[in-house]
């Protein structure tokens, strides 16, 4: 639960500091006091968006400060993500520039606002005249239905959801096979006309490489063995014996230099180089005669070169630009057949799986049915019993459930249908039904969803709106019911109302400044008196308001 709020210029709020207590706690305050101001600085603790314009006048930032009560199980949620609490105790923090950059802190931890909403705003429901709306619509009332099911009955909600998610999936991929037939088939034979050229070429890395230089040598054959002899001739000298050649040469060179060495032995080290030179040039002697024997012109090898490289380049043409890139098109190729050739690319395998996914939605809608069937006469029969107390005793809520085609959302729409009186017609909410009548209805359901509502704190603003005298006392009474079992907040302009509270809170605003101080005893008095319209100086007044007081805690009681 919420235990204090710290605001720092947040609207007409210059600053206020207030300790909350638990059970039903009561705000009011004259119309354009701040109470608003006050809703709005939970709701930024709560995640909502933030809004610059909240930001005081003359001021660079506004700031709100939390700290609230909670359970082992929204401590370690708030652990996993950084946070710290001491205590019990979570200190939640907001901050919003005029500039509009907002901040959000968890447990002494910058966060997203997006955990706010997700950790704080698990613990904290608001309602508000604005829910009054959405309960006109098909989806909430679905919700609120669904809601008051509790977990088990989520799970179930859950449970259809997913098989029909699977259902939509395989009913899209049957689509898919069936309108691509022609297709996938064409792919599918272009893949393995493809990969059977590719096998039977069996190209290799560097293949390439090694067939053009091949290609070039036996291309010029005739200009390599003219060239090549030359530089034999250099290296062993010419037939008619004109010249010895270098290796010859390098011999004698040898032969003097080892001769010299006698005389001086740093010679010697000159007298091995020549003989390593020497040795090297009898041996490049020799591996270009090797060369040269085996130099002869091969018309049909070269042929067969040029043939295999006009069969890798039209294998590349289109897939790669290189044996190594085309191996991996192929890996990828063959990947791409098995996935058309699985299973699951079958369309009389996944339209049996289609047919099965359509068989588990109806089974898990049919139970989702018979569930919400009961929920809705147990839900309409405890906010019957919640209007007849509210000053609608003829009043009847019917929760319909009218047979659809499987959606989204279960195999049925549920309505909400009021009849005011026996003499009316049921008519859907939000057709015929009062601002008054909504907010009974609405506030039937909170107290009967409450029983089932995970949050620690409520939040209501205003919804007592419309109504007065012995109906707005029902309404006390019933919150601080409510209250019993969790902390409810109750924005009221009713005295009948606030008179049951165990906290009230007024908000006050004086030379434009708005405050926040919590009344009792004869303050509370005085401030009851104004809320019923009376002279809190009166003291017939204030003896009425000390009626009102009275007659709270007897009913509360009672």
């Amino acid at each position: 639960m919420i235990e204090s709020l710290d605001i720092a210029n947040l609207g007409v709020i210059a600053s206020a500091h207030v300790e909350i207590g638990g059970g039903l706690v009561v705000v009011t305050g004259e119309t354009g006091a701040g109470k608003t101001m006050v809703l709005s600085s939970l709701q930024l603790l709560l995640g909502a968006r933030a809004d610059a314009a909240l930001v005081r006048s003359g001021a660079d930032r506004l700031s709100v400060d939390g700290i609230f009560s909670v359970t082992e199980e929204v401590a370690a949620r708030v652990e996993e993500a950084g946070g710290v609490v001491e205590g019990g105790e979570l200190i939640v923090g907001r901050s919003v520039r005029a500039a509009g950059r907002s901040r959000a802190h968890l447990g002494s931890r910058p966060v997203p606002a997006s955990a706010l909403s997700e950790i704080v705003g698990s613990m904290v429901t608001i309602h508000g005249q604005a829910d009054q709306v959405r309960l006109t619509g098909e989806a909430a009332q679905r919700r609120a239905l669904d809601q008051f099911g509790g977990p088990a009955h989520a799970a179930l909600v859950k449970e259809y959801r997913e098989a029909f998610r699977a259902a939509v999936d395989a009913k899209h991929r049957l689509d898919a096979l069936l309108g691509d037939a022609s297709e996938r088939e064409e792919e599918l034979e272009d893949l393995r006309a493809a990969l059977a050229q590719i096998e039977a070429l069996d190209p290799q890395v560097g293949e390439e490489e090694e067939l053009v230089r091949e290609a070039s040598r036996l291309t010029n054959v005739e200009d390599l063995r003219a060239l090549m002899g030359v530089a034999q001739g250099f290296l062993k000298g010419d037939d008619r014996g004109d010249f010895s050649g270098a290796v010859e040469s390098a011999r004698s060179a040898y032969a003097q230099l080892d001769d010299a060495s006698r005389f001086d032995e740093a010679v010697a080290e000159f007298a091995g180089r020549a003989r390593s030179q020497a040795l090297e040039l009898d041996a490049l002697a020799d591996d270009i005669a090797v060369y040269l024997s085996r130099l002869d012109a091969d018309p049909e090898r070269l042929a067969q070169i040029h043939a295999r490289r006009a069969a890798i380049k039209d294998v590349l043409r289109g897939r790669a630009a290189d044996v190594e890139s085309l191996l991996t098109w192929a890996d990828d190729a063959r990947a791409r057949v098995d996935e058309l050739s699985a299973p699951a690319s079958d369309p009389e395998v996944v339209e049996r799986e289609l047919a099965a996914a359509q068989s588990l939605v109806l089974d898990v809608g049919a139970r989702l049915t018979k569930a919400r069937t009961r929920l809705a006469r147990e839900l309409a029969a405890g906010v019957n019993e919640e209007l007849h107390a509210l000053a609608m005793p003829d009043a009847t809520l019917d929760i319909d459930l009218e047979a659809t085609k499987p959606t989204s959302h279960g195999c049925e729409t549920v309505v909400f249908r009021l009849q005011p009186h026996p003499h009316a017609p049921a008519r859907p909410l939000g057709q015929g039904a009062s601002g008054g009548e909504l907010s009974r209805v609405m506030l039937a359901l909170e107290l009967m969803l409450g029983r089932t509502e995970a949050s620690s704190t409520f939040i209501f603003d205003e919804i007592d709106a419309g109504i007065g005298g012995q109906t707005a006392r029902e309404v006390g009474a019933r919150l601080k019911r409510l209250a019993a079992s969790r902390q409810v907040i109750v924005v009221t302009h009713l005295a009948q109302v606030a008179a049951f509270g165990d906290q009230h809170l007024v908000i006050e605003k004086t030379d434009g400044t708005t405050s926040v101080r919590e009344v009792t005893g004869a303050e509370r008095e005085a401030e009851l008196t104004r809320m019923m319209g009376g002279d809190p100086h009166s003291q017939a007044a204030r003896r009425h308001a000390s009626r009102v007081l009275a007659s709270a805690v007897s009913q509360s009681q009672g």
